[in-house]
């Protein structure tokens, strides 16, 4: 029984994360620029802006995953570390490897990459979950990764780095769009 809820958990995470995450890239604009659109939502149209509303939504989810399924904390801890590296690196290397051929972005082949990253993250993380494995023993390198991630993740949005994987494609820029923040 166990497999067959953690099975329909991860199903379920598809969905969830893939909604959450485009309703995360549409945040920002929407909200004017409120301080959780920065911190959750993406500024820019940068690859590492489509990798953190993702790893937003995959990390609400996993935690009322945990929440619903009552695993044991450790083992899930490193395996949703481990989903979440997978998660980031497949959008950002689906996104790196196509333009590569292509010289552009299409659209449609990033909805279907990242949708593609998704499921593959869920996949896995329900092998993983359900495996005879002792990951539960890699906790403490996963939890010292997770935040590691995380301390990038809340600031790199207002402190990018100058290189590729952080600049706009629309307007050749880094971070934060000048001027349109709100004060809150």
């Amino acid at each position: 029984m166990k497999k067959q809820a953690v099975a329909l958990s991860e199903a379920a995470g598809c969905v969830f994360i893939y909604a959450v995450a485009v309703l995360l890239h549409y945040i920002y604009p929407l909200s004017r620029g409120s301080a959780l659109s920065i911190l959750l939502g993406a500024v820019n149209e940068s690859v590492w802006e489509h990798t953190k509303i993702f790893s937003a939504a995959y990390l609400v989810w996993s935690v009322l995953q945990l929440c619903w399924l009552k695993v044991g904390f450790h083992r899930y801890v490193t395996v949703k570390c481990i989903g979440l590296y997978t998660l980031i690196g497949l959008i950002a290397g689906c996104y790196y490897a196509y333009t590569a051929f292509t010289g552009k972005s299409v659209l449609l082949v990033d909805i279907l990459t990242s949708l593609a990253a998704v499921v593959l993250t869920q996949a896995l993380t329900f092998l993983l979950e359900t495996g005879d494995n002792r990951l539960a023993d890699y906790f403490m390198p996963a939890l010292m990764l997770l935040m590691l991630y995380y301390l990038m993740f809340f600031s790199f949005t207002a402190y990018p780095p100058k290189i590729e994987l952080f600049r706009d494609p629309v307007s050749d820029t880094y971070g934060l769009p000048v001027g349109n923040l709100k004060n809150d």
